[in-house]
């Protein structure tokens, strides 16, 4: 009996120890769950970083395009004048103007002419392309109506207004004005320009620039017309001038035929 009285010790040890276990594995479990908790906040916490640094890109782009919409547009035209037509002022008549449209790029540029009354209002040529440092001087019509009720004839303002858009083309070719439908998304508004009435009875600087403009557009209208001048005689194959050649080809034969009839 004492002997079994001494060996109840150690088992009462081991059931001890087996006691001790759950408390362990509880300050374990309770650890596993503090460490999955702190990760899944982890996790939370970097998808809203994310979530945040994708929204800070968002608006920043966001930003970026409406600061880019903001700037200025690099224009690709040089007018003149800047931002007005003027217009001699004849009641009841058809008048003109004129603008000098110069290509300041270094590409090859389409412009084309819009207006808010194209039944009153052309503009020749409507759109063209130029070449870099290019220039040509547009004509605009425009009837002038008569002044309505007690109006003076000079404090009419016309409501009409004429925009002048850009559009930058790969190389030299003929204008269409389908152009500027297709790339809707390249067209720049170069200009929009607005009516200004001139006496033509009282001198202006204004007035005598539009006077040699509208001088030198007509020039350039008939040096167009004009079939191109005779440079002498043409050249073709190898660079033969066939005139000059046809004429020292005849002396050529018509000697030989005289030879044979004298050696006969």
């Amino acid at each position: 009996m004492a002997i079994e009285t001494d060996q109840k010790p150690p088992s009462d040890g081991k059931v001890w120890g087996l006691f001790k276990l759950p408390f362990r594995q509880t300050g374990n479990g309770n650890s596993t769950t503090s460490s999955s908790a702190s990760s899944a906040s982890n996790l939370h916490a970097q998808t809203q970083l994310h979530v945040e640094g994708s929204n800070h890109h968002g608006s920043a782009k966001s930003v970026s395009s409406v600061a880019k919409s903001l700037l200025p547009t690099r224009r690709r035209l040089k007018l003149d004048p800047a931002n007005k037509l003027y217009f001699p002022y004849e009641p009841g008549k058809q008048v003109r103007s004129a603008v000098r449209i110069k290509n300041t790029s270094k590409s090859y540029t389409a412009f084309k002419f819009q207006t808010t009354a194209p039944k009153s209002c052309f503009m020749r040529p409507p759109g063209a392309i130029l070449a870099p440092g290019e220039s040509i001087i547009a004509t605009v019509f425009k009837f002038v109506e008569q002044p309505e009720n007690n109006e003076k004839p000079m404090e009419q303002k016309s409501r009409v207004k004429f925009k002048i858009m850009s559009l930058k083309v790969k190389g030299p070719m003929d204008y269409v004005p389908e152009l500027f439908d297709e790339q809707k998304e390249q067209v720049a508004i170069e200009q929009i320009l607005r009516v200004v009435f001139l006496d033509p009875k009282r001198p202006c600087p204004a007035l005598e620039k539009l006077k040699r403009q509208l001088a030198d557009a007509d020039a350039a209208v008939e040096a167009r017309k004009k079939p191109p001048e005779d440079a002498g005689p043409r050249i073709i194959g190898e660079g033969l001038v066939i005139d000059e050649w046809k004429e020292r080809r005849e002396r050529y034969l018509a000697r030989q035929q005289v030879e044979g009839v004298d050696s006969a």
